[in-house]
């Protein structure tokens, strides 16, 4: 079901108009579009995104009961619209803030890998697993926090 998704404003204004100028860099294969490195991005915009500090107002979503903290990432709903059959399996929980797609490398993963990803965790979903990703994406926050930190600081 169709919900507002929270997050902090990581991009200019108009950066949805620049997307169709944006398409040829791609780099995301399927319906999504993703740039690693975004020219849309402001300066601490990018910064949120590369740690994921600009998903944290995602917890206004999980408290009114339409996301989890752990599931697959949801997908604005055009990009859902156009997902084969196999692919809409991931609907079946609650979609989550951290998505065991992002701490197995999610820019390195094709889209259909990233699929079979959210369906496999759809299937062995519990409560121990949970809280074993939780604390893997604990870890992958820090170590991209700590980058980004480095990044900045190398950048003066």
């Amino acid at each position: 079901m169709p919900f507002t998704l929270y997050k902090f404003r990581t991009m200019i204004a108009g950066a949805d108009a620049m997307q169709k100028k944006l398409l040829p860099r791609n780099e995301a294969d399927g319906p999504v579009f993703k740039i690693r490195d975004d020219p849309r991005f402001t300066r601490i915009g990018r910064f949120l995104s590369h740690t994921g500090l600009d998903e944290l107002p995602q917890i206004i979503n999980v408290i009114r009961g339409e996301m989890a903290i752990i599931g697959p990432r949801p997908l604005p709903a055009a990009e859902a619209a156009k997902l084969k059959s196999w692919q809409k399996k991931r609907h079946s929980v609650k979609p989550g803030i951290i998505s065991p797609w992002i701490l197995e490398g999610y820019h390195a993963k094709s889209f259909n890998e990233w699929m079979k990803s959210d369906i496999a965790y759809v299937k062995t979903k519990s409560m121990l697993g949970d809280v074993r990703l939780g604390f893997r994406a604990c870890l992958f926050m820090v170590r991209l926090f700590g980058k980004e930190l480095e990044a900045i600081l190398s950048n003066r």
